[in-house]
């Protein structure tokens, strides 16, 4: 598997190969949860308030998920492909919760490619450590160098 961790993108359509992986590691801190529930709207208190979070399944609190997948669109923006990608389509799983403090590794790697349509497949998952706290699939339409 090609690892191409410290390029910038864009990776365009043409120079992709099945394989290729990009990732980002992103260390979660309360601030980032703040921010988030502030940008989304989301205030649950499972992720502001530590009383609350402790009577939870969770016994504490956790980032909010759509936090840990934004980090996958980080990827996909600025990384693999990159600048002028246009997310179509992601689904994704989570698996594992993620809380202040921890480090979560964002990866993404390219499954399939369709030069003619510039689509690309690509597998999406977030880990903290060994943990596999999301795991997806993404297609998006690639920057290539035909087009512009």
């Amino acid at each position: 598997m090609l690892d191409a961790t410290d390029g910038k993108g864009p990776v365009y359509i043409e120079d992709m190969t099945v394989g290729m992986t990009r990732h980002l590691d992103k260390t979660v801190t309360d601030r980032d949860i703040e921010l988030f529930a502030e940008v989304s709207e989301d205030r649950n208190p499972v992720h502001l308030n530590d009383a609350y979070a402790k009577t939870t399944m969770f016994e504490g609190r956790i980032a909010h998920g759509m936090l840990t997948a934004a980090l996958i669109s980080a990827v996909v923006g600025e990384r693999l492909p990159g600048h002028g990608t246009v997310y179509l389509r992601q689904d994704m799983a989570f698996l594992a919760p993620v809380r202040p403090g921890d480090t979560v590794r964002a990866e993404v790697e390219v499954l399939a490619i369709d030069t003619r349509k510039r689509r690309v497949t690509l597998s999406t998952r977030c880990r903290v450590g060994d943990t596999v706290v999301l795991r997806g699939e993404a297609l998006v339409l690639a920057p290539s160098r035909a087009a512009g």
